[in-house]
């Protein structure tokens, strides 16, 4: 098994996560098996209880783990589902470790942080390889080299390369600034984080260079002299207009084929015209569509953070792109609707408005407002999660007449608890159990016939991710039902609302899910359901088109 080691230099956002899924989903054209690890250096066990306008988007993982935004990019890039042990962080880490040394696991002796702690990441790391029957496991470390957070995994990646120079290469994701008193390309940051990591006992094997443009020859070659390296393994990789165009750049510098050699691995075939169609097509929309994600998670001082949401603007792309389209997207805050409900009228300038999922009471009413501002004016909805709860309150407070329906999250002195806990969630509440309580990882969902979600599935049984701790209350299923509401996916096993929807003859498209099926969006495999949303969007605008 072959070991690939991503690490970032000179700042944050670098776009590690986009390289490594580059580098596997180009590995996996050449004929092996890759899967890929993300390493976060924080002292949380999982994602699940980070800041979504801080830290992004939690992403869940088929078998239920709140995990960091970069395992979301590698299951697009290499079209596969990533496990709960490709994930890890320094707080599950040293639990780990602990745990072992309470159950007696080391027999004895005395633990330390060295070299206890980096073995339990390469133990991880080879499980994860294990499990997968990877050829190759490719490693992203979060963080900056340099940065005390992250040095002890840098110890394992040291370890391993020591144990097995062969079997282990590392590439560097720096960043060259061009200053714009300056006007020239600068080098030097790139070349302090290479001795940086030269300080830890790594030499990178390839250095990606990430800038505005293309880095020039004199730059790969001044990189390459000043850090130990060949000019040729000084990969240029400038901003793209899509990160699946990264795949091709790469590709162009035989990124992938000098790692394969540096790894003493021969590949056969090398199936990369697909991505070449992608990205034709995603270059050559021929229309356009545009979509408004009403959301309370873009704020982040005087910044938009649309990391918070990237799985479903990610869906939302995959679906226009399948049938021609591009889908322009435009981040509205639901709470700038309760401050000013005349706003609300902008969404009628858009062909389509999605709400996707959230906790608390945060810009709630503006959501609320929104959803049955695009009810009553016949603009597609589709509600994700969260967006599902408010639809059906939205429902029931003004077509069911139910003045007081709420959700027990935002009122717990609700009259009417439309949305209330799920078995078990009060009690894990009230004791302050919060990591990973919620009901998180696939379940099944039996679809009735003559909805649009079946024709949208075309089949009855369906899986899907889900993160939640609260239902549509049973209670009132037949008030909903009989105002018009169809409750056209139920979880089998526990008799849960998964999916409502409007019938077409009274809305051209408004659907609420109780899961996240932004998380099983492939690039070359859109989701169904946001197949079907883009259609009605796509109506949608011609309508709209028509009329003016």
């Amino acid at each position: 098994m072959k070991y690939i080691f991503v690490t970032g230099g000179v700042m944050s956002g670098v776009g590690k996560g986009a390289i490594t899924s580059s580098i596997g989903a180009l590995l996996k054209a050449k004929g092996f098996t890759v899967t890929a690890v993300k390493i976060d250096p924080y002292i949380n066990v999982d994602a699940g209880t980070m800041n979504p306008t801080e830290h992004g988007e939690v992403f869940v993982t088929v078998d239920g783990d709140e995990t960091d935004q970069d395992i979301g990019n590698y299951e697009r890039f290499l079209n596969t589902n990533i496990t709960s042990v490709n994930y890890m962080t320094t707080g599950r880490v040293y639990l780990s470790v602990i745990e072992r040394e309470r159950a007696m696991g080391y027999k004895g002796k005395c633990v330390e942080v060295v070299p206890d702690v980096p073995n339990e990441v390469v133990r991880r790391i080879e499980t994860a390889g294990k499990k997968a029957k990877a050829d190759i496991v490719l490693i992203e470390i979060g963080g900056t080299v340099g940065e005390y957070q992250n040095i002890l995994f840098l110890e394992a990646v040291r370890m391993m390369k020591l144990r097995a120079p062969r079997d282990v290469a590392t590439v560097l994701v720096s960043y060259l600034p061009i200053p714009s008193k300056i006007g020239e390309m600068k080098t030097k940051p790139t070349q302090y984080a290479v001795r940086t990591l030269n300080s830890a006992g790594i030499q990178p094997d390839l250095i990606a260079c990430r800038a505005e443009i293309v880095v020039d020859s004199v730059r790969r070659q001044k990189i390459g002299a000043n850090c130990g390296v060949e000019a040729a393994d000084v990969i240029s990789a400038p901003d793209v207009e899509t990160i699946y165009e990264i795949p091709l750049i790469l590709e162009s510098q035989k990124c992938a084929e000098r790692l394969c050699k540096k790894l003493g691995l021969r590949h056969r075939v090398n199936h990369v015209e697909a991505w070449r169609r992608l990205v034709r097509t995603i270059k050559n929309p021929k229309r356009e569509i545009k979509i408004a994600v009403v959301g309370k998670y873009f704020a982040h001082g005087d910044f938009v953070l649309a990391d918070s949401y990237i799985s479903v603007i990610e869906a939302l792309k995959h679906a226009a792109w399948a049938q021609g389209a591009r889908a322009k997207l435009t981040w509205l805050s639901s709470e700038e609707y309760e401050k000013n409900p005349r706003a609300l009228r902008e969404l009628s300038t858009f062909d389509g408005v999605v709400v996707p999922g959230g906790f608390g009471g945060r810009g709630f009413e503006g959501n609320i407002a929104a959803i049955k501002y695009v009810r009553e004016h016949k603009i597609p909805y589709f509600g994700l999660c969260f967006g599902l709860q408010m639809a059906v309150i939205e429902f029931a407070r003004h077509v069911c007449g139910i003045k007081k329906a709420h959700t027990l999250e935002v009122d717990p002195q609700t009259p009417d608890p439309i949305i209330h806990f799920m078995p078990g969630q009060q009690e894990k509440i009230a004791h302050k159990k919060y990591g990973a309580t919620m009901r998180l990882g696939a379940y099944r969902c039996k679809i009735a016939r003559g909805t649009i979600a079946r024709k949208a599935y075309g089949q009855e049984l369906i899986s899907e991710r889900h993160r939640h701790r609260y239902e549509v209350n049973d209670a009132y299923r037949d008030v909903l039902q009989k105002n018009g509401l169809v409750l056209s996916g139920v979880n089998p096993e526990l008799n849960l609302v998964e999916i409502i929807e409007l019938p077409r003859a009274k809305h051209p498209f408004f659907i609420g899910v109780q899961f996240h099926p932004e998380f099983q969006s492939r690039p070359m495999q859109p989701h169904p359901l946001f197949k079907e949303f883009v259609k009605a969007c796509l109506k949608n605008s011609a309508l709209v088109g028509s009329v003016l």
